[in-house]
């Protein structure tokens, strides 16, 4: 006899989540929820992306780390509202975690919502926490080979942003190839090459993210 214990578990999950979505929806608040390794930007491309959006729409974000208030600390000096999760050790963040981070925020004052997720390319995948998308980052130094090794948050992510596109002549990053792969895992999601630190390629990521965002507030006043 098997006991598949995960049931439960995602079942408990996805109805806190669609919770969290309703009350997402309300507002009118677009919330992303960002996916990416340790090390491939995830914060300094939140920062980039608030810098692009901060005099069009209300922002905040909730940071999920396994320690530190190192992340948050770093948005709250841009004077963006920004709540820690600390998960202890966990891989991944969970609708129950968003629920109770959520309600120090002010949704009411808000339009976008940026979650950036435990660095983990595997387990967040399979946890919904409400969001209206989920997008991957991806940097060049990890190589091109990542879609291959990792192709579940390749097809889930709504698009795809490829950071330290400024290091491409420095490694051995093979960029059509990464297309290539991408397309086949999932060919609605589009990739948008970018520098985060220096601003480069934020424009279009951001108009991206802008009409989603756009879509989400029209919806509440219809």
């Amino acid at each position: 006899m098997e006991i598949d214990v995960s049931k439960p578990i995602l079942a408990k999950n996805e109805s806190l989540a669609a919770e969290n979505r309703r009350r997402f929806d309300e507002n009118g608040v677009f919330v992303l929820d960002l996916l990416a390794s340790p090390g491939a930007g995830k914060t300094s491309t939140i920062l980039a992306t608030i810098a692009a959006l901060r005099d069009r729409y209300r922002i905040a974000v909730i940071e999920g780390d396994i320690a530190s208030r190192v992340d948050a600390e770093r948005i709250k000096e841009h004077d963006i509202p920004a709540v820690q999760i600390n998960t202890g050790g966990a891989c991944h963040l969970e609708s129950d975690m968003i629920q109770r981070a959520v309600s120090v925020l002010p949704l009411e004052d808000l339009d976008l919502l940026i979650i950036e997720n435990v660095g983990n390319l595997v387990c967040p995948t399979e946890f919904d926490l409400g969001e209206h998308a989920k997008v991957m980052i991806l940097s060049v130094p990890e190589g091109d080979d990542k879609p291959l090794k990792y192709p579940g948050i390749f097809r889930i992510s709504e698009a795809v942003i490829l950071n330290k596109y400024d290091t491409l002549p420095v490694f051995d990053f093979d960029e059509a190839a990464f297309r290539e792969v991408v397309r086949k895992l999932n060919g609605r999601a589009p990739i948008f090459p970018i520098s985060a630190t220096k601003g480069e390629g934020v424009d279009a990521w951001a108009s991206w993210l802008a009409a989603r965002v756009d879509a989400v507030k029209a919806a509440r006043s219809a």
